[in-house]
C-alpha cells in the first residue's frame, strides 16, 4: 500500500482536496506547486516557476497550468480545473479523477468512460524544466489528447491583467512551440516526445480566482493568456512526455531523461523518506555556491534560517558534503561582513546580531555528527574568528557587558531575533536588551569553542579567556533570567523583565552547554511542557500570557500580529527534545518519539510530504503560512535521527 495515496472520494470533494498542496523543486530555485487536484489556489502556484537572475533572482510564474482534454468520437472531456470569479469551477476536471499517489513521482489517474489515463510530473534536477508523462492505460476506441497552456509571465507576488503589450508570436520548434510574452523574460519552450499539432487560438481567460489569497485578504484575481493548443493521437499502452523549459530540448532524449530522473528519486514510502525528499527541495545551487531557501512558495535565502536549518537538512539525511558546501558559502558571507561590514546580495540578513551565534551552533552540530577532529580541521579558524568578533564587541548591534559578560542588543525599532514580524514599521514583538536565547547561545558558543580548541597550544590563551568569559556570565544569566515562577524571562531591558511565557527559553535549556543546572532546566521544561507544547511544536506565546492569538488568519495586518503571538512552530521541537533528554536521559526517548507522531500526521495534510510554516496554537492545529518551511523540516528531521542514533543505547 502506498504511503501517500488519496482516493476518489477525497479528491472530488474540493472542500478537502483544495486544502492539500504538492510541491516539486529542482535545486536551482525553480519549483512547481499547486493543489492536489491541479487547481491553483495561490498566486504563487504554477506549473513552471523559475528565478530570473536579471530580475534579482525573484521567482516568476511562466507556465501557470496545462489543461488536458481527452477526445473520443469527437466529444471533448476537459480534465483541467480552474476557479473563476464568484467561486465558479470550470472546467470541473476533478470529477474524472480516480486516485492520486506520490510514492516516487506524483501520479494522477483519470477515468473518462472507458479511457484510463495517468499523469506523472517530475522536475529535472538543476535545470529549469518540468516533464509530464501521460500514459493511456486503457481505451476502447481512438483517442486524441488536447493540451491548452495557460501563461502568466509575471512575478510570483503579482497578478496578470489582460493587456495589449504582450508578444503574441508563437514560434515552431521541434515537436512544439516557443513563446515569450514580454521583453526581459526567458523564452518558454513547450515540446512533446513526438510530433504534436499546434492550433493557434489566442485568448485571454479572465477572472481566474485564487481562493487562498482571497482568504488572506490580498489581491486574488488575474487574467491568463492562452495562445492556442496542441493535439496528438495516443494509442492504448503508449506514453508521451510534455516538456516545459527555458531552453529547447532534444525531444528524442525526453524518455531517457525522464527515466533517469525518476530512478534518482527517494521513494516517499515512510515518514523519514518524506522529510528527506522535502529537505533536498530547499537546496539551491548557483554556480559554485550553494544555499538553502527558507521555504516555499515565497521563501528567499535568509542567513538565520540557513544556519538554523543546515544541520537537519544535511547531516540528518547523511548529506555531509552538502553541509560543507552550504556552510562554505554562508561562512564566506558572514566572515566578510565581520571583517568589512559588507552585506551579501545573495543571503539576506547576514548583518543581524544573532547570526554569528547560530553559525556557531550549526558548526557545533557538525562536530557532534561527524566528530570533533573533522570540525577542527574545517572550522576551528572560523569558530575562533566568530567568537572573538562577538567577544570584542565588533558587531554594530551586539554588546558585551564588561561586568556580567551578558549580551545585549537594540531591538526597539527593528526586529532583531527570529520573532521578526513587523507592522507599521515597528516590531510586533518588541524584544530588546538582553534576549534569553542570545545569551544562552553565547554561553554555549564559548564553551563549544573552548572544547574545540582543546589541545591546540597556539590557542591556549584564547581558550582560557573563553572559559573565563563563560564562567563570568553563568551566575548573571541565572540572576537575570530565572524567575521565582521557575521559567526564564524572554528578555530583560534595564529594570524591565518581560514576563510573557515564550519558547525562547526552550532554546536556552536545549543547548549542549547551559548556565542552568539539571534541576533548573527541569523547572523551565515543566513550564514549557505545560503552557507551550502542542502536537505541532511549541506555541510562540502561552495562552495565559497577554495578547495570545492562536490562529494565523484574517487580513495581512491581523496575520502579522498573530505570527509570533500564539501559533506553534515545529522547529522548536528540536530544542524541546534536546532539553527533555538532558533532563530525563534515555527514559525520555519514548516520549519524544510519541511527540513525532503529530508531525507524521502532517505528511498527508497541507503540503503533502512536508511541514507548513506554522500551525494554529489551538486544536485542530491547522497548518498556515508557507506550505513547506526549511527550519521545521530540519529540526523534526534532526530530532528523528537523534532518536534513531539513541536506539542502540536504549
Amino acid at each position: 500500500m502506498s504511503y501517500l495515496k488519496f482516493d476518489k472520494n477525497l479528491l472530488i470533494n474540493l472542500d478537502q482536496s483544495l486544502t492539500k498542496e504538492m510541491l516539486r523543486t529542482n535545486q536551482a530555485g525553480a519549483y512547481h506547486c499547486t493543489s492536489l487536484v491541479g487547481c491553483n489556489t495561490r498566486k504563487q502556484h504554477g506549473l513552471l516557476v523559475i528565478p530570473i537572475e536579471e530580475m534579482g533572482n525573484a521567482s516568476h510564474v511562466l507556465l501557470s497550468t496545462l489543461d488536458e482534454t481527452v477526445i473520443q468520437h469527437g466529444a471533448p472531456f476537459n480534465l483541467g480545473i480552474h476557479r473563476y470569479k464568484g467561486g465558479a469551477i470550470s472546467p470541473a476536471g476533478h470529477k474524472y479523477i480516480r486516485e492520486f499517489d506520490c510514492d516516487d513521482v506524483p501520479r494522477m489517474t483519470y477515468r473518462v468512460g472507458g479511457v484510463i489515463l495517468t499523469k506523472e510530473k517530475i522536475f529535472i534536477s538543476k535545470e529549469n524544466r518540468i516533464l509530464i508523462r501521460y500514459t493511456l492505460v486503457d481505451a476502447h476506441s481512438e483517442t486524441t489528447l488536447r493540451f491548452r497552456p495557460f501563461l502568466a509571465f509575471r512575478e510570483v507576488n503579482s497578478l496578470c491583467v489582460a493587456n495589449d503589450a504582450i508578444n503574441r508570436a508563437v514560434e515552431p520548434v521541434e515537436n512544439g512551440v516557443a513563446t515569450c510574452l514580454y521583453d526581459g523574460f526567458p523564452t518558454l519552450y513547450m515540446q512533446f516526445s513526438r510530433e504534436a499539432k499546434w492550433i493557434d487560438e489566442p485568448n485571454w481567460y479572465n477572472g481566474v480566482e485564487y481562493v487562498k489569497d482571497l482568504e488572506r485578504g490580498v489581491p486574488y484575481c488575474e487574467d491568463l493568456w492562452v495562445p492556442g493548443y496542441f493535439e496528438l493521437p495516443i494509442r492504448k499502452g503508449e506514453s508521451i512526455i510534455f516538456s516545459a523549459g527555458v531552453d529547447e530540448v532534444d525531444t528524442g532524449k525526453l524518455t531517457a531523461m525522464y527515466e533517469a530522473e525518476k530512478t534518482s528519486r527517494t521513494p516517499r514510502t515512510s515518514f523519514f523518506n518524506c522529510l528527506k525528499n522535502s529537505a533536498k527541495q530547499f537546496y539551491i545551487r548557483r554556480g559554485d555556491n550553494m544555499f538553502l531557501i527558507s521555504g516555499f512558495p515565497w521563501g528567499v535565502v535568509l542567513a538565520r534560517n540557513t544556519f538554523m536549518a543546515l544541520p537537519g537538512l544535511t547531516l540528518a539525511i547523511d548529506h555531509r558534503a552538502d553541509f560543507e558546501a552550504i556552510m562554505a558559502t554562508a561562512l564566506k558571507a558572514l566572515l566578510r561582513y565581520a571583517d568589512s561590514g559588507e552585506t551579501s546580495k545573495d543571503i539576506r540578513g547576514i548583518d543581524l546580531p544573532d547570526i554569528p551565534l547560530w553559525a556557531l551552533w550549526a558548526i557545533q552540530q557538525y562536530a557532534k555528527w561527524t566528530g570533533a577532529d573533522a570540525a577542527r580541521k574545517l572550522y576551528l579558524p572560523a569558530v575562533t574568528q566568530l567568537v572573538d568578533y562577538v567577544r570584542d564587541g565588533r558587531h554594530p548591534n551586539l554588546y558585551v557587558d564588561p561586568e556580567t559578560g551578558l549580551l545585549s542588543t537594540d531591538g526597539h525599532d527593528k526586529a532583531v531575533s527570529w520573532m521578526n514580524s513587523m507592522l507599521y514599521g515597528a516590531p510586533v514583538v518588541r524584544r530588546t536588551g538582553r534576549l534569553v536565547e542570545f545569551n544562552a547561545l553565547w554561553y554555549n558558543a564559548l564553551m563549544f569553542a573552548a572544547a574545540l580548541a582543546e589541545g591546540h597550544e597556539d590557542l591556549a590563551g584564547r581558550r582560557q579567556a573563553w572559559l573565563a568569559e563563560a564562567e563570568k556570565m553563568k551566575q548573571p544569566f541565572i540572576d537575570t533570567f530565572l524567575n521565582e515562577a521557575g521559567y526564564l524571562y524572554d528578555f530583560v531591558d534595564g529594570a524591565y523583565a518581560e514576563p510573557s511565557v515564550r519558547p525562547n527559553m526552550a532554546i536556552a535549556i536545549g543547548l549542549d552547554y547551559s548556565p542552568l543546572d539539571r534541576r533548573q532546566r527541569k523547572r523551565v521544561l515543566d513550564v514549557v511542557t505545560r503552557e507551550l507544547l502542542t502536537p505541532k511544536g511549541l506555541r510562540t506565546l502561552s495562552p495565559k500570557s497577554y495578547g495570545y492569538r492562536p490562529c494565523y488568519l484574517g487580513s495581512p495586518e491581523e496575520r502579522e500580529f498573530a505570527m509570533h503571538n500564539g501559533p506553534s512552530r515545529p522547529w522548536l521541537i528540536g530544542f524541546y527534545a534536546d532539553a527533555y533528554l538532558r533532563v530525563f536521559g534515555m527514559s525520555g526517548a519514548g516520549y519524544i518519539d510519541r511527540m513525532l507522531i503529530g508531525f507524521e500526521d502532517e505528511m498527508s495534510n497541507q503540503c503533502i510530504g512536508s511541514l507548513s510554516q506554522l500551525y494554529d496554537g489551538n486544536p485542530p492545529y491547522t497548518g498556515r503560512g508557507a506550505v513547506s518551511h526549511a527550519t521545521n523540516v530540519a529540526e523534526v528531521l534532526r530530532t528523528y535521527r537523534m532518536l534513531k542514533r539513541l536506539e542502540p543505547q536504549a
